[in-house]
């Protein structure tokens, strides 16, 4: 019988699986607001919106992950993650996310017209770079540096 008190878990991205592990819980930021899953939560589908994403592990560890979006799948004790993108904060190199951010930002504001969907890439841009900035910001300060 399944420990009742683990949930199988599972983020992926087109290009690989980010992690995969049996943990205790995790918060996801979804369109809806942020979800806290435990074992035995009801089953949803919900789509995910750039932010962060914070698991704690079995052994009480805490492994943050930065996604720009996708969907989340809860099942009886299993989450699935299907994300456009997902890193780990400790692969995230801060300076670079803050100046991405800061090239769109500039980018929206030097655009004389722009049309929905150019509005849209970039605010996409801006709300991901800011997901990885505010991830490793929340993981440097669970680890102390």
């Amino acid at each position: 019988m399944p420990d009742q008190k683990r949930i199988k878990f599972e983020i992926a991205t087109p290009e690989r699986v980010v992690l995969k592990e049996e943990i205790f819980q995790v918060t996801v930021p979804t369109v809806e607001g942020e979800i806290t899953v435990l074992p035995k939560h009801s089953p949803l589908v919900s789509i995910l919106k750039p932010g962060v994403l914070e698991v704690k592990k079995i052994d009480g560890e805490i492994e943050i992950i930065s996604v720009s979006g996708g969907f989340v799948e809860v099942l009886l004790n299993k989450v699935i993650i299907l994300a456009d993108t997902a890193e780990r904060a400790e692969e995230i190199d801060l300076e670079r996310a803050e100046e991405a951010k800061r090239r769109a930002e500039e980018s929206l504001k030097n655009i004389r017209s722009v049309d929905a969907a150019q509005f849209a890439n970039i605010a996409a841009q801006i709300e991901k770079e800011l997901a990885r900035s505010r991830s490793v910001k929340r993981w440097r300060h669970l680890k102390g540096r």
